[in-house]
């Protein structure tokens, strides 16, 4: 299917198109999830919710851009907004514990799998995904976006719904921050 045939297809609430949109998009979609939040369970979660809303709201999809963008779009925004609640349960937990009433962390980061890594290099990636966790937003997703899912800058700005000149400047900001940090690493 093309993808105006897929969309079409879409819009006319095809079980066929549907399944074509998963099978095309999962992995790229759930990639793009794991290397934002760094958790297989909250990325599978991330994924589910991409495509239904990918389906409820395919009719506000315009076309001006791709139907890749579109959904890279969508998975980020989740991704942050996920971030974000999971600050705010964090600080939660934090400011509850120290009243007594819950000792109990309420976030713990969980063994780093990405598909992408391999073996031999699981605890490299889990450092450097550990460092890209603590950059800002934009930064962390820019970087993301170009170094793991290997977008260009236009495709970024797309999705970021910037230029390609501010995607510059997120990424040096973020390879800068970066740079720093593992220098400051422990030997």
């Amino acid at each position: 299917m093309t993808e105006q045939e897929l969309v079409y297809g879409l819009r006319n609430g095809e079980e066929l198109a549907f399944k074509e949109l998963v099978q095309k998009f999962q992995d790229r979609v759930f990639n793009t999830a794991l290397g934002l939040l760094q958790q297989a369970s909250d990325a599978e979660d991330i994924a589910q919710e991409v495509f239904i809303q990918v389906y409820k709201s395919i009719h506000q999809f315009k076309e001006q851009s791709l139907l890749s963008t579109w959904i890279y779009s969508i998975t980020t925004t989740k991704c942050l907004d996920h971030l974000r609640r999971s600050k705010r349960k964090k600080r939660f937990g934090f400011v509850t514990s120290l009243f007594g009433t819950d000792n109990m962390p309420v976030y713990e980061p969980g063994e780093f799998n990405h598909p992408g890594v391999q073996l031999d290099r699981k605890e490299d990636a889990r450092q450097l995904f550990q460092l890209v966790n603590t950059l800002p937003g934009n930064q962390r997703t820019a970087f993301i976006l170009n170094k793991v899912e290997e977008l260009s800058y236009r495709e970024i700005a797309a999705i970021l719904n910037t230029t390609e000149s501010a995607v510059d400047s997120l990424l040096q900001r973020a390879k800068q921050s970066l740079r720093k940090k593992i220098n400051e690493l422990p030997p």
